[in-house]
């Protein structure tokens, strides 16, 4: 996706899996088989969009948005109210993500600053679990894994994602890519069974990262008909709505 403080950033395509975590139980249901026609479509959004014509973008097939919240301990979406609400308003699902940078503090601090600033989940129908963004370093191109080495990855991670779901009964959705997650992750297979992914992923063709089956979301596109990224939900708007349920 993108880090709104600094250049622009290549934004992720992904590819998403029906799983979630409802009360600590996983729910992985593979994705249906309808054609990708009638797969919803979404779009991710950040500062760099400012003010959105939400209403155009449903006319345009949006069905959902994922908004950027927060990065790191100290960044926050000066547009993120006006967009979470906005998206609300025009109908769409909405849900939040959050930018990590694990080199700048632990998962469990970036965790509670990013539910503390519009990360929470709320069992509305209409709220999409949080997202954890975590891919290259935009910042330091020679490290790419935030000079944390794969088993502190790993444990990043997991603090983050422990208390997303103490506080929201739900796991993180995961946004990366096959790359860097087989890189500075060494490969784990811990979050597959337990956490959606939504893989950023242009070429339709890209491996899974180790550990997941299937995808929930894929990110296909950095530009096209809806403002930001855009993205397809892996299955069929009634699963969309029940993801968004718990």
């Amino acid at each position: 996706m993108t880090c709104d403080r600094s250049t622009p950033r290549t934004r992720l395509a992904t590819a998403i899996a029906v799983a979630s975590l409802a009360g600590g139980t996983a729910l992985a249901e593979h994705p249906s088989s309808a054609a990708a026609d009638s797969q919803p479509l979404g779009h991710d959004v950040s500062s760099y969009q400012k003010q959105i014509d939400w209403r155009a973008a449903r006319a345009k097939g949006a069905r959902f948005v994922y908004v950027k919240a927060t990065e790191s301990d100290s960044y926050r979406n000066p547009h993120f109210s006006a967009q979470y609400s906005g998206s609300r308003a025009a109908g769409l699902l909405h849900g939040a993500y959050h930018f990590a940078v694990p080199s700048a503090s632990s998962g469990t601090r970036q965790a509670t600053y990013f539910l503390q600033h519009g990360g929470h989940w709320k069992a509305d129908g209409w709220t999409l679990p949080p997202a954890l963004d975590i891919e290259h370093n935009p910042y330091d191109a020679r490290k790419s894994c935030f000079g944390l080495g794969r088993t502190a990855m790993v444990h990043w991670i997991r603090a983050f994602s422990d208390e997303v779901r103490r506080s929201t009964g739900r796991r993180p959705v995961i946004y990366t890519t096959a790359r860097w997650w087989d890189r500075c992750t060494g490969g784990s297979r811990a979050f597959g069974a337990t956490h959606p992914l939504w893989l950023a992923d242009y070429s339709g063709a890209a491996q899974l990262p180790a550990g997941w089956s299937y995808l929930t979301l894929r990110q296909y596109a950095s530009r096209g008909p809806l403002p930001g990224d855009q993205d397809r939900w892996n299955g069929t708007l009634a699963q969309l709505r029940r993801f968004a349920d718990g």
